[in-house]
């Protein structure tokens, strides 16, 4: 299956669910890892956002996830994908870091400037086909 539809596009919409099964959509920023084949099983992507938003929280409950290509807004351009998310540290979430600063340059280094004044934990996520 893979995420080949993605390699083009800079915004995925991420959907995550509540406990009672309800799906929430947000668009984020992502990179591939070049490591592994977007059309095989084998695809990953990363994301990153900050430590105590409702995304990380449903993630923590429950992997399931679908993604889907989008614009900045979150509206679809394509189909969506069964995936699993879960949440990466250590050497794997500084490259995946490495990874989205090259992709949006500068502005995520602009907005990593602005974040040194916020005390908030940068979580990093790896998405996988399910």
């Amino acid at each position: 299956m893979g995420f080949a539809a993605f390699r083009d596009h800079k915004y995925i919409s991420l959907e995550t669910f509540k406990k009672n099964g309800e799906g929430v959509k947000t668009p984020v920023w992502f990179a591939a890892d070049p490591g592994s084949d977007l059309a095989g099983d084998g695809a990953r992507l990363y994301i990153y956002t900050i430590g105590n938003t409702g995304k990380v929280k449903r993630v923590q409950n429950n992997g399931r996830v679908k993604i889907a290509p989008c614009t900045i807004k979150g509206h679809p351009l394509g189909d969506w994908a069964d995936a699993s998310a879960e949440i990466v540290t250590g050497e794997t979430a500084s490259q995946a870091m490495k990874l989205l600063n090259r992709k949006y340059f500068p502005w995520k280094q602009v907005l990593g400037f602005f974040a040194l004044f916020s005390r908030r934990e940068r979580i990093v996520m790896a998405i996988r086909p399910a």
